[in-house]
């Protein structure tokens, strides 16, 4: 497909160059126009992105729901399992990665970036280091990572990652407080600075996080405050945002809010923070779904497509891609095709709604099961 040659082409070393060879070649230089066709790459119609790079631990909680060890072996089946599904990349533009799978192989012994490039997707990495107590603070969280992240993302590039990926969150019923807004949105600019000058396009995900009993207007309010500070320290850090990805909450009402919003009010109220806060230069607003259920996740982002937008507007779902492929496969090699299909087929329904042409009939009774969990740790 032509995507697949545009990658091979543009943004990856010869085929010929990787393998045993890929740690030590010369670097290349990163151009402007590189971060921007990467970046217009990945938002591209009708795809999105796979969020694969959970944890070591995360994933292994993930494997123990249906009764597997957390073994490497086990991680690596599982995730061979997503990444070689057939046709995959139709749907998918861009898969992130945990350190780990940046460096895997598949179970065939094949990279799983060379797989992922075969299908036609840009391979991404997840390069912080995880949230710790924020000193100062109501009980809040910053990210840590900043630390020696450039020479990690020069590994990184060389290995075959062209973009990444660094989460930090918000929470509402914590305030938030205004050091830990600014702490998050003065190391999402530092992390993006420093990934665009390592050849990564940085997607920037502020994620206010579902916990509370708080409505739809509260979390607004909170959108608007962070992702101002977040654009205006990206600004004083000189990042291109031509060159960046976005990946934000949908706003919502709290979890624990007994006011639920329908799919078209979670649109309205997604859409007009967005007009009021990004900048049109942005290519792609990559959604995450924050525990919403499948089915929930895919009809909010079907809602915020039924007009033009001057954003790429989509998704970069983990849970909400991935929930019932994983209950498929059970850990059993028999299920693998089963799972597949589960997985390409959510994909395909999130295709169609970053299209604006999706619809829920014969949707299963278990893609409407929510996700939220309280004080989740990703």
């Amino acid at each position: 497909m032509a995507s697949a040659t545009l990658l091979k082409s543009s943004f990856l070393n010869k085929k010929a160059e990787w393998g045993a060879t890929r740690q030590v070649a010369a670097p290349r230089p990163v151009t402007v126009s590189m971060l921007v066709q990467t970046a217009k790459t990945i938002a591209s119609p009708g795809r999105g992105i796979l969020a694969m790079d959970e944890s070591n631990a995360t994933c292994g909680k993930r494997l123990a729901s249906i009764g597997l060890e957390n073994t490497e072996a086990n991680r690596q089946a599982y995730r061979t399992l997503l990444i070689s599904a057939p046709g995959l990349g139709q749907y998918i533009s861009g898969a992130i990665l945990f350190e780990e799978t940046l460096y895997q192989s598949t179970v065939d012994g094949k990279k799983i970036v060379d797989i992922l490039v075969e299908q036609g997707i840009v391979p991404g990495i997840k390069v912080d280091k995880g949230l710790v107590p924020l000193a100062g603070s109501n009980d809040e969280s910053w990210c840590q990572g900043l630390d020696g992240l450039a020479s990690r993302e020069a590994a990184y590039y060389e290995a075959g990652a062209r973009f990444a990926k660094w989460r930090t969150v918000v929470s509402i019923p914590n305030g938030p407080s205004a050091l830990a807004v600014k702490e998050a949105a003065w190391g999402l600019a530092r992390y993006a600075a420093i990934s665009q000058e390592n050849g990564l396009v940085p997607i920037v995900e502020p994620e206010i996080l579902l916990d509370g009993e708080h409505g739809i207007e509260r979390t607004f309010e909170v959108a608007q405050k962070v992702w101002a500070e977040t654009f205006y320290y990206m600004a004083e850090n000189n990042v291109m945002f031509e060159g960046i990805l976005l990946k934000p909450s949908m706003v919502t009402p709290g979890a624990e809010c007994e006011d639920r919003a329908t799919p078209e009010q979670v649109a309205d109220y997604t859409l007009k923070l967005l007009h009021r806060r990004i900048p049109p230069a942005v290519p792609g607003i990559m959604f995450l779904s924050g525990g919403q259920s499948e089915v929930e996740a895919t009809q909010n982002l079907n809602a915020m497509n039924q007009g033009p937008n001057p954003w790429h507007v989509s998704f970069s779902y983990a849970r909400a891609l991935q929930n019932t492929c994983l209950k498929t496969w059970a850990g059993r090699p028999e299920n693998v095709k089963a799972a597949q299909d589960a997985l390409l087929l959510r994909a395909k329904a999130n295709s169609l709604a970053q299209l604006g042409k999706y619809t829920s009939d014969g949707e299963a009774a278990e893609a409407s099961e929510g996700m939220f969990v309280k004080n989740y740790v990703y």
